[in-house]
């Protein structure tokens, strides 16, 4: 950075910092404490101490809303805006879009709920219940339901002002509510959300009523079938059971479905010389015995990325499934594992790869201009202000309209390893192609 990059940046903090202060000085919070202070305060002191503390979160969130709903406003780009947020704040592009969609509820449709958000009264968890209640009305319709709770929902709990926040919104607009019963039903969807160890949640979001009840029926009778005196799983594991192979379309204690993705484990765990964790791609980490469990199942379909242990790079493509597509897109997708923006998790074979230097524009197409971006990603590319450029070590860097700057490289596997402690590597028989067409 030079000197009077370094000037600026001093000007624009200072003037953020300013901002920031202004917004937060208020006589009734000249309020100073050190956590070690903490300590000494009666029970008294330390609850009302989080009460303090939590009045300020709700006026830092107030600060932050407000500045998300003024950013979306000026640029006008729904896409660039939530890229630029997820990039800023470290969150989800659709985190980024819930958090812009409530900004700018909240300040033009909500302006008495937002009021309690600037005076330290209600956070912005509870405020969203608010947003997401008040959603299907009309901007009239939503201003009256908000007038209507300006007086019920400080000291109230999510749970509380959810249902506060309900009532008011059938109030506002009575002969809304079949039209909104139609729009929630049809906007069903089933989500897939990864956890750690090995785990994720699958989930029916805004399905008919009757029939997610007629479903869960059948699944508890189905699964209450199976739990005899010598079933050891509980019912809650025969439910959850029962409801993936039936989704699967495996019958019921039958053989277990066919899995098919990728598997990348470093040889030493391949061999079960060590206990490292796998990865699975769009899932993420798993333990090197689920790994092994997997690819020795009969029924399971997985392509093994077998990494060096000393470098933690690809070492071996295994061919244990269908042909490869072009080379080259291959070897790409299997390097970045995953989408190439920072955050985002789409796995790569559900990418497109694409030349970060446009080909028309002079880009080459080789593994080292070439990188995998989700669908939306790759569109973002050619949005105004969005500038991409991929270095020979592999590093991306994005520069977002608003001048910010994010780097990515596909990382490794696994850290590199010391030569005494992994098995030595085998010699490397292949590399990856340069001239094929993406």
């Amino acid at each position: 950075m030079t000197t009077t990059e370094a000037s600026v940046q001093n000007i624009t903090d200072n003037e953020v910092r300013k901002a920031v202060v202004h917004y937060l000085r208020r006589e009734d919070r000249a309020f100073r404490l050190r956590s070690k202070q903490i300590d000494h305060l009666t029970d008294n002191g330390i609850v009302r101490v989080m009460q303090a503390a939590a009045s300020e979160i709700a006026r830092l969130e107030a600060l932050q809303v407000r500045a998300a709903a003024t950013l979306s406003r000026r640029r006008g780009n729904p896409r660039s805006t939530e890229a630029e947020l997820s990039l800023a704040l470290s969150v989800t592009t659709r985190h980024a879009g819930a958090m812009i969609a409530t900004a700018e509820a909240l300040t033009s449709r909500l302006p008495d709920t937002f009021g309690l958000m600037e005076r330290g009264r209600l956070d912005l968890g509870r405020a969203m219940k608010v947003t997401n209640a008040t959603a299907w009305l009309t901007d009239e319709a939503a201003r009256g339901a908000d007038a209507s709770l300006a007086l019920h929902l400080a000291g109230k709990n999510a749970t509380e002002v959810r249902k506060a926040a309900t009532y008011a919104a059938k109030m506002a607009d009575p002969e809304g509510a079949e039209r909104r019963t139609r729009e929630r039903r049809a906007a069903r969807c089933l989500t897939l959300i990864h956890q750690d160890s090995g785990a994720a949640t699958l989930s029916l979001d805004h399905a008919p009523a009757e029939k997610a009840a007629a479903a869960y029926a059948r699944v508890n009778g189905m699964a209450k079938a199976l739990k005899t005196s010598d079933e050891p799983r509980t019912l809650d594991q025969l439910r959850a059971d029962v409801a993936l192979n039936l989704l699967l379309s495996a019958e019921v204690g039958g053989t277990p479905p066919r899995l098919e993705g990728f598997l990348y484990l470093d040889l030493a765990t391949y061999l079960g010389l060590n206990e490292n964790p796998a990865e699975f791609a769009g899932h993420g980490p798993i333990s090197a015995a689920l790994a092994r469990e997997l690819l020795g199942g009969p029924d399971t379909i997985l392509r093994r990325i077998i990494t060096d242990p000393l470098t933690g790079q690809v070492h071996d493509l295994g061919r244990t499934r269908y042909r490869p597509t072009a080379a080259m897109a291959e070897f790409v997708r299997v390097r970045d594992r995953e989408c190439r923006r920072p955050g985002c998790a789409r796995p790569a074979q559900a990418c497109e790869i694409d030349h970060v230097t446009d080909w028309h524009h002079g880009g080459p197409t080789s593994t080292a201009s070439l990188a995998a971006f989700c669908s939306c990603d790759h569109h973002l590319k050619d949005e105004p202000g969005w500038h991409y450029a991929l270095a020979e070590d592999g590093t991306l860097t994005i520069t977002t309209p608003a001048g910010l700057v994010h780097r990515s490289t596909a990382p490794p596997l696994h850290a590199p390893r010391a030569p005494e402690n992994s098995a030595r590597p085998l010699p490397r028989t292949s590399h990856p192609p340069q001239n094929d067409a993406a």
